[in-house]
């Protein structure tokens, strides 16, 4: 019998029993659309993060402390505050580098705007150049704030988070962590993440307010090289001249942070520092999110499993309700072959009808989440065909015993079925 023969037969079939037929396929339909809407919503998580992160960036590297045997540095407020002015002018002078930008964290218990208090738990104090050196200069309002004045820069989440949204030319009062409180200036805005992506600082548009390091850093240790006591930081993103040298910027930088600087020596044991480029940073990233995204997507699967044995199921159903079908077909000269092709095109059919019906699902589910997170929409296309390979492999596992039972029937005894 050919193939057309087998799906014209095999269709006829699914057609007489469609509310049954429905039911079978919405195991699939429910697996294969939500393996694709977990799936599109990590490509566009990663497309969001990755492209904010990458874009526009300088030839930088991050040097920053972490544990001993840890995988990348911790950040700006969990990192070890060890890095001197003295390392900052030292690394300044290393070849290739064309500028050295120093980051820390202020601890903070609340900022206020107009009466209204947000809390906030640290301010990220730098200079200047971290907003142009970064690639981070893009202010939709204002612009960046000047060394030894109470002024801060805020991101579009922290401007707007108050009832009546903050202006350049504002006044906003900071409480330290201590009590004290100060009155700050602000003095630039910066434009939102398109699509709601990853802010300079981290995280998925928090609120974050930059300040200089003079007056903010209020932290002074002794440095071990000069023996004054100078502010110090827990960051720093070091600048290379040109893209070419940032490798060996990162080399030179490392072996200085490792040999004659002051943070070694202000380091605990238990920590060591860590340079790490914007490439290094991206495919940390990217590693992450597909993990996270693949564990998702893995259990998605299960709900391919439940519907492979929901195919499984009602195929042997149909193979007993068929019993003196199969008997005349074989009385009329069916092989045995044929009554398996039969079976298994139609549990094929079954399977690529829930995943054609499942990617549409799992797109339309993908992008109304896209749209709910503010997420650019992005589909890998290579999933669509996946999906339908997954249905026709699922169609032939869940076919296959019950195929095989109705082929092994006596062609006798199935005549005498009633």
């Amino acid at each position: 019998m050919d193939a057309l023969e087998s799906f014209r037969m095999a269709w006829r079939s699914i057609r007489g029993h469609r509310l049954r037929s429905t039911l079978t396929t919405l195991g699939v339909v429910i697996g294969v659309g939500a393996v694709i809407t977990f799936v599109m919503l990590g490509a566009s998580l990663e497309s969001a993060v990755i492209g904010d992160v990458a874009a526009g960036q300088s030839p930088t590297m991050t040097v920053t402390t972490q544990p001993e045997g840890a995988q990348g540095g911790p950040g700006i407020e969990s990192g070890q505050t060890v890095f001197t002015e003295h390392d900052v002018q030292e690394i300044q002078g290393l070849q290739g580098v064309e500028a050295v930008v120093p980051q820390g964290s202020v601890s903070l218990s609340g900022v206020a705007f107009r009466n209204q208090t947000v809390g906030l738990s640290s301010m990220v104090a730098t200079t200047p150049g971290y907003f142009e050196r970064t690639g981070r200069e893009n202010f939709s309002a204002g612009g960046a704030f000047a060394l030894g004045e109470r002024e801060v820069v805020l991101n579009n989440a922290a401007a707007t988070v108050f009832e009546e949204n903050v202006s350049v030319g504002e006044t906003m009062a900071i409480t330290y962590s201590s009590g004290e409180t100060v009155n700050a200036t602000v003095v630039g805005i910066l434009e939102a993440p398109s699509g709601g992506g990853f802010q300079p600082g981290g995280g998925l548009s928090r609120p974050l307010v930059y300040g200089p390091t003079d007056p903010f850093v209020q932290t002074r240790l002794a440095s071990p090289s000069t023996g004054d006591r100078q502010r110090v930081y827990s960051q720093l993103t070091v600048v290379a001249t040109e893209y070419e040298q940032v490798d060996a910027v990162s080399e030179r930088v490392a072996t200085y942070l490792e040999s004659d600087s002051d943070a070694r020596e202000l380091l605990p044991s238990s920590y060591e520092t860590s340079v790490q480029t914007n490439e290094e940073f991206v495919e940390q990233i990217q590693s992450i999110l597909d993990t996270f995204t693949g564990f998702i997507t893995g259990i998605a699967v299960i709900s391919l499993v439940v519907g492979a044995i929901g195919i499984a199921n009602i195929m042997l159903v149909s193979v007993t309700e068929r019993t003196r079908e199969i008997g005349i077909m074989k009385a009329v000269g069916f092989q045995n072959r044929d009554v398996l092709q039969l079976f298994l095109v139609e549990a094929v059919v079954l399977g690529v009808i829930g995943s054609v019906m499942g990617i549409v699902v799992g797109v339309l589910a993908g992008y109304g989440a896209t749209r709910v997170l503010d997420l650019p929409f992005t589909f890998p296309l290579e999933w669509a065909g996946i999906a339908v390979i997954v249905g026709i492999v699922v169609g032939v596992v869940a076919g296959l015993y019950p195929a095989w039972n109705g082929a092994r029937t006596d062609p006798i005894e199935a005549l005498r079925y009633e």
